[in-house]
């Protein structure tokens, strides 16, 4: 296992915030496993507000147990926005997870939320118009897909998130495959793997 000692006992979370083309504002809540950088999408929405938040926490423990890992989750640090409520913390106590909030004006205290939301604008928020948010849930659950199972990470020794739990793959001989390529996103970005040559 390649997780990263503790850090697997870690998730962030933290809200992102993005404008529509006719500028209306829209909220997506992320959720990041610290170890293996796994991302997650507990919601979108166009009315951020603490009851929102709190569903969409009530949310995010059933997307980690789709890989039985929310067992191992022991703290859950977020900022002191106003929006995450005492009802979004008990969603999680209730699952005997403590939350330390990090120290005010202080980002890099959460620093693996703010580098996953910086590279999410710098590779897919700046580079694509957002219609509504329908647009903006599609848009956003095949970017957190391919950043789980198609980018690598120089954080995880350039393995992407799903390969960070388990050995990495033995290394092959180029000249005996053949590099095939997806378009990711209409051709905004592009995944890479290999198949033996014919």
């Amino acid at each position: 296992m390649l997780a990263f000692g503790g850090a697997k006992h870690i998730v962030v979370v933290d809200f992102v915030h993005i404008d529509t083309v006719l500028l209306k504002p829209l909220y997506a809540l992320v959720l990041i496993e610290h170890g293996t950088r796994r991302t997650h999408l507990p919601g979108v929405t166009a009315h951020l507000m603490g009851a929102w938040a709190t569903q969409a926490a009530r949310n995010a423990p059933m997307d980690l147990d789709l890989g039985g890992r929310a067992a191992q989750v022991k703290y859950l640090i977020r900022d002191r926005d106003s929006r995450f409520t005492a009802a979004f913390d008990a969603v999680f106590q209730a699952e005997d997870i403590q939350i330390p909030r990090s120290p005010v004006r202080a980002p890099r205290a959460n620093a693996v939320c703010e580098r996953m939301i910086g590279t999410l604008r710098r590779e897919l928020l700046d580079r694509i118009l957002i219609l509504h948010e329908e647009h903006l849930r599609r848009v956003l659950t095949e970017w957190v897909h391919h950043y789980a199972h198609g980018r690598p990470h120089r954080s995880l020794g350039q393995l992407t998130p799903d390969q960070a739990e388990h050995e990495p793959p033995l290394p092959i001989n180029l000249a005996e495959h053949r590099v095939c390529c997806r378009a990711i996103l209409g051709g905004l970005t592009h995944e890479g793997w290999t198949a033996t040559a014919a």
